[in-house]
């Protein structure tokens, strides 16, 4: 059954069927529009949510990120910026291929509808013309009939008319005689007219208008089904990222299964115990025996702490208040507390003042206080003469967390350093470079650079000889990043150092290190840059954008970049092409 078949009278109804099925395309295209704008807020908010919280985007050396709940945090804030990067995903893929899809649609159905309607309207006003035509011949021929009537009558009238005279008679028959000639002609035109018009009507009942219709029935049947995919469309393009969703929402929770609160216990310990050992007993004084201060003071072998036993109870022990773990301006500070012994405390050296000399040892294990109020007016109260100086040997610290600070310095300094080895190795190779084509550059342009990066480097060895005395002091182990330093002369030669100062005779390059991209094709022979791991993809990447790199579903790659923050990782296949990937499309597995 068809339209042209059963619907050959319903042209008005199948034109505004046909334009409300248009309108229901244009509706869903906006729906999806909105859903679409609905999915790009939901993902900016999200991304905004993660970044509010991960604004301070702290080093690994720092402290509480060594804390599994600390990173556990971090890698959930990261699960969810994927998170979000999915959704916007589902958004570009609602608007790529629904959208702008249906839309470039809708207006191809938009064109085809109005040329049949054309057609149409064509084929009705040809039929319509065809009927006046009709129309007007047979009004003609009905006059020119009565015409011819009246001038028969009118000839035999005359004819019995005794007073008429033969030429009348003669001229009333001619008369009739040409009426009724002239209205057969009409009659044979209306005869003509009406057999044309009965053609026409029959062609456009049974074969034109059928026609259109039927195209307009082909045209809705193709509108509903490109709709029907639209709908498919709708629900397939949430499905495809519902595994990477998956992965995100798993991550989440392995982060929570990874959170170890006896390893995070153990983390507190290590990073604030001071390394001080537990105050001894105090000794019991005998205030029932008569003691001449004179000459118990010549006579003290250990130090003696006198303490009214009524105000015990108002002393507050240290280890349950705000112990301060810098000294209080009114007394002065120690620079380095000494290392605790094995054989308990060291014996004092009294002077000429024992007393006073054990007093200044208590202090030192005592928590430090302000005087009295009095003092605080003397000596003007202002946050400055409040806040201790903090040293650069960190020695305001205990002995265990001065160790900590100066490692983690020297730390920080060797990374710098190696930076700064790397890029006048670089500024070396590149030197020679220009030199060897000058072409490519001048030379003398890169002195300046050379020369900033050589005072950099004697900076840092300086304040690196600096700290590791320290440390020594500390009774830390020194154990320092290795790092190869390279000095480069006016004509590009290299002297090798060792990390300790000293010259070494090994001269052979570091093979990860990386050279400037812009001479690898200039030199093939260069060495590769060393991956850091390998992945495995979870997912088809078809490799489109400029920069980007095909992989299949099960495929292994080297992992040549790690993930900057950006989402994409840069990897290397075994033939040596290179190229970025979606970093949430494959599993990743660093080297250690």
């Amino acid at each position: 059954m068809d339209w042209g078949t059963e619907l050959w009278d319903q042209y008005d109804i199948i034109e505004k069927h046909t334009q409300s099925g248009l309108e229901l395309v244009e509706k869903y295209v906006k729906f999806v529009k909105e859903r679409t704008e609905i999915e790009q807020n939901y993902a900016k908010q999200l991304r905004n949510l993660s970044k509010k919280y991960n604004q301070k985007r702290s080093s690994k050396d720092e402290p509480e990120c060594r804390f599994s709940s600390y990173q556990a945090f971090l890698d959930i804030l990261t699960e969810m910026n994927d998170y979000a990067g999915q959704r916007e995903l589902i958004a570009e893929n609602l608007m790529m291929n629904i959208c702008i899809d249906l839309t470039k649609y809708l207006q191809e159905l938009k064109q085809e509808r109005k040329t049949y309607l054309m057609d149409a309207k064509k084929a009705q006003q040809s039929l319509e013309s065809t009927y006046k035509q009709l129309d007007s011949s047979k009004k003609r021929f009905e006059r020119e009939w009565r015409e011819a009537e009246r001038a028969a009558q009118y000839a035999e009238k005359t004819d019995q008319d005794i007073n008429a005279t033969k030429a009348d008679v003669e001229k009333a028959k001619q008369q009739a005689h040409m009426r009724a000639h002239v209205a057969d002609e009409c009659k044979n035109d209306y005869a003509a007219q009406l057999q044309k018009y009965n053609k026409e009507q029959n062609q456009f009942y049974f074969s034109d208008m059928p026609l259109i219709f039927n195209k307009l029935q082909d045209l809705d049947e193709k509108r509903i089904q490109k709709l029907a995919q639209g709908y498919i469309l709708f629900s397939d393009t949430e499905k495809h990222v519902m595994p990477i969703i998956g992965k995100c929402l798993e991550g989440i929770t392995k982060a929570g299964t990874n959170v170890n609160e006896k390893n995070d216990s153990m983390i507190v310990i290590e990073q604030n115990k001071s390394g001080f050992e537990r105050p001894g007993d105090l000794e019991f004084e005998d205030y029932s025996q008569g003691i001449n201060r004179a000459s118990s003071d010549s006579s003290l072998g250990t130090p003696k702490v006198s303490m009214e036993p009524w105000k015990k109870k108002t002393n507050n022990f240290w280890l349950f208040s705000k112990r301060s773990k810098l000294s209080s301006p009114v007394l002065a500070p120690f620079s380095t507390p000494p290392a605790p012994s094995p054989n308990g405390p060291p014996s004092p050296k009294f002077g000429r003042d024992p007393l006073s000399y054990c007093l200044k040892e208590i202090n030192k294990t005592v928590k430090p206080r302000i005087s009295s109020f009095r003092t605080l007016r003397r000596s003007k109260f202002t946050p400055e003469r409040i806040m201790p100086t903090v040293s650069e040997d960190f020695g305001h610290l205990p002995p265990e967390q001065r160790r900590k600070r100066l490692q983690q310095k020297l730390d920080e300094i060797c990374k710098e350093l190696q930076k700064e080895v790397d890029q006048s190795e670089a500024l070396g190779k590149m030197k020679d470079v220009y030199e060897k084509n000058p072409q490519m550059g001048d030379p003398a342009s890169l002195a300046s650079q050379i020369n900033q990066t050589s005072q950099n480097i004697e900076r840092l060895r300086g304040e690196q000889s600096k700290y590791e005395t320290w440390l020594a002091e500390a009774g830390g182990r020194g154990d320092t990043l290795r790092y190869k330093a390279h000095s480069f002369n006016n004509n590009g030669a290299n002297d090798v150092h060792s990390p300790d100062g000293a010259y070494s005779d090994e001269s052979t390059p570091d093979p990860s290190q990386a050279i400037y991209a812009e001479f690898d094709d200039d030199f093939e022979d260069e060495d590769l840059a060393a991956p850091i791991g390998k992945c495995t993809a979870m997912y088809n990447f078809p490799g489109a954008s400029e920069g980007t790199i095909a992989m299949q579903e099960g495929e292994v790659l080297a992992v040549v970049e790690e993930d900057k923050g950006d989402g994409w990782t840069r990897v290397r296949r075994n033939n040596g092409d290179e190229g970025y990937i979606p970093t949430s499309y494959v599993t990743i597995t660093l080297k250690k």
